[in-house]
């Protein structure tokens, strides 16, 4: 199973590649990323490039390979070439100079975007127009074409990893308290300070590395606000300085003060915040889908699996948000080269499509973002949990930062420290990240 690391690795080449000199002259114009039918020229081989600190969709595709993919295999012979995450967008750019683009490649997320390097040289195929075309868009999440698109400006991932995040709690503890999932975040404020009179932590919290709390920032902003609130923001149409967002800090700075993030939180790092939860010493923890790895590690998690659930962020009330819209990520973008795909090509992807959901969770344990076909057996009870919770999504959201650029990202969590032990005021907290936004457009 992929470690937490590596996800969070994964999903950190996704979102934080940087951007790289214009592409579009290199394109002959004959490949569209809005093509509806595989009217490219298929290569030779099925050549597909991932990052080297990711070898599970190279095991998988070969596991389809000889397996469920057996005749397109022989038809285009799969081929393997990976290239260190830090070199991807560098790797990429020179193949696509060279218009040497393999079918199938990892990519940084500005260069796929609709005006991004790739997007705009239309090298990159339309993966809902493609799969309609192939009969095979129903087997792409709904969740997952959601994110992606959020991520991306337009459907040119396919979600081998999809990770969703909500609130993980301690069934025991919340019975014994007599209380249930919260609705709304009066309800979890409640909630939390039920579960500290109790003599328990109610949020495990991971302080050192700031993003478990700028998450709740976000989410704040996503159920209040609504949806689009960050892409708002990213637009110009909304600063979170105005009320509606400050709002946000200004709650997540009276949960840190009442003390529901526990002691010494601001110096604990994510080893330790997972212990205090696994241990049963906190209630809650927010986190992603990739905290099953530690979750299903029985020598970690002395509360056991079947006490452990997870729920959505709640509701705010009068707020623009749903409860329904979970935050979500779908690691690394992983596009094709519309150059190049032709109908071999065509097939191969729709095999990985309606196969690989079933076998990435047999092999390996990993939650995609492809519909599970097959009956899967032996799976984790969290994991399958988790995977059935992802298969009602319908509508997502990203993460308070997975708009923003570098220097504001870094921005937002090395003052979380400040914001949270009440050196720096909400007003002062969102100034300055707004400030650094305007000035890094």
């Amino acid at each position: 199973m992929i470690t937490r690391r590596t996800r969070r690795s994964l999903l950190a080449v996704g979102i934080a590649l940087a951007t790289v000199v214009p592409l579009a002259a290199c394109s002959s114009g004959t490949g569209s990323s809005g093509s509806t039918a595989a009217s490219g020229k298929d290569p030779a081989k099925f050549t597909v490039l991932t990052a080297n600190e990711n070898t599970t969709i190279a095991t998988e595709l070969d596991a389809l390979a000889a397996g469920a993919c057996k005749a397109e295999n022989k038809a285009l012979p799969l081929e393997h070439q990976t290239v260190a995450q830090a070199d991807v967008v560098q790797k990429v750019t020179l193949l696509a100079s060279q218009g040497a683009l393999p079918s199938h490649f990892i990519a940084g997320t500005a260069m796929v975007r609709p005006a991004g390097d790739l997007g705009a040289a239309k090298l990159t195929l339309d993966y809902k127009s493609a799969l309609t075309d192939l009969g095979a868009w129903g087997d792409v999440l709904p969740a997952a074409s959601s994110t992606v698109q959020s991520v991306y400006g337009q459907m040119v991932s396919l979600p081998y990893q999809y990770n969703v995040e909500g609130i993980w709690y301690n069934k025991e503890i919340f019975t014994k308290l007599g209380l249930t999932t919260p609705k709304t975040f009066d309800d979890l404020l409640a909630d939390a300070k039920t579960i500290k009179d109790a003599g328990y932590t109610p949020f495990a919290m991971d302080g050192k590395d700031a993003w478990p709390i700028t998450r709740l920032i976000g989410m704040y902003i996503f159920r209040n606000v609504g949806p689009d609130a960050m892409q708002a923001v990213k637009d110009g149409k909304a600063k979170v300085t105005d009320a509606e967002y400050l709002k946000a800090a200004q709650e997540v700075q009276k949960m840190a003060q009442a003390g529901y993030f526990g002691d010494g939180f601001i110096s604990k790092d994510g080893a330790t915040a997972n212990n205090d939860f696994l241990t049963g010493k906190a209630a809650m923890k927010y986190d992603g889908s990739w905290l099953l790895s530690n979750i299903n590690d029985k020598a970690q998690d002395t509360i056991g699996a079947d006490n452990i659930g997870l729920a959505p962020f709640p509701a705010v009330d009068g707020g623009k948000g749903s409860i329904d819209q979970w935050a979500a990520n779908a690691g690394a973008a992983m596009a094709m080269n519309a150059k190049s795909y032709g109908p071999k090509t065509g097939a191969w992807l729709k095999c990985i499509t309606q196969n690989y959901g079933a076998q990435a969770l047999q092999d390996a344990g990993v939650i995609s973002g492809f519909k599970v076909n097959k009956d899967v057996t032996g799976v984790p009870a969290p994991t399958k949990m988790v995977q059935e919770k992802v298969a009602g999504i319908k509508e997502t959201v990203l993460w308070f930062e997975a708009l923003m650029d570098a220097k504001s990202t870094g921005l937002a969590q090395s003052n979380i420290s400040l914001l949270t032990t009440g050196q720096m005021t909400p007003q002062d907290y969102m100034s300055q990240l707004q400030t650094s936004l305007d000035a890094n457009k």
